[in-house]
């Protein structure tokens, strides 16, 4: 019961099936060794062998998923909550590109056209023409206001020539609705993404010289 209990708190749909065949392994010696009964006994054999079936599916699926080096490194800095299989399918939503130096990515008062992953490159955020951030390999782009269509609040253009993955922001949302368990893995990596940047943003704001 206790082990059915925290499986009810798992929000991964393969941690779930494995805390179902632990639950049922541990009930296995209960129907050996207490009363015997039959119907109790198929059930608790029945979950047992399904979710341990469905386990050996899923590993062998995630054995045969395969990412290049920079996709490795987008899923290893932001889709890390993911299996590889949810992986795979996210990363296939969008698309890389090589884009150049001056490019506009998002435009302040504009809502983000698509999530942006910075793989190689520089780019620079800028409020009211004065630049007030920088991002460099690694960053994601877009994260604070994508899910939701709001509008940004600076403008993110590239200071170098850059390699990107990006999804578009409609293509994104229709694909977390109709995948839920990815949306939450998402959200905690985006709450990660923003953590970082006020970060880095505090960082730069304390290295500041005082004002005389």
């Amino acid at each position: 019961m206790l082990l059915l209990l925290a499986t009810s708190f798992v929000v991964r749909i393969d941690y779930v099936r494995i805390g179902l065949a632990a639950a049922a392994l541990v009930a296995v010696p209960l129907v050996l060794f207490r009363e015997p009964d039959v119907g109790y006994g198929m059930l608790v054999l029945a979950i047992l062998v399904v979710n341990i079936g469905i386990l050996a599916r899923l590993w062998l699926r995630e054995k045969n998923v395969s990412f290049s080096a920079e996709e490795e490194a987008l899923r290893r800095e932001h889709f890390s909550g993911l299996n590889a299989v949810a992986a795979r399918g996210l990363i296939d939503q969008g698309h890389w590109i090589s884009a150049r130096r001056g490019e506009i990515l998002i435009r302040e008062n504009q809502a983000a056209p698509s999530l942006f992953y910075l793989a190689e490159g520089q780019a620079a955020i800028q409020r009211d023409g004065a630049e007030v951030g920088k991002l460099s390999d690694g960053a994601l782009i877009g994260e604070a206001t994508v899910l939701d269509g709001t509008h940004a609040t600076g403008t993110v253009v590239l200071g170098s020539n850059a390699r990107l993955w990006f999804v578009p922001a409609a293509a994104l949302r229709a694909y977390l609705a109709a995948n839920p368990s990815i949306a939450s893995v998402l959200h905690e990596g985006f709450a990660r993404a923003l953590r970082g940047k006020l970060a880095t943003a505090n960082t730069r704001l304390a290295d500041r010289p005082p004002i005389a």
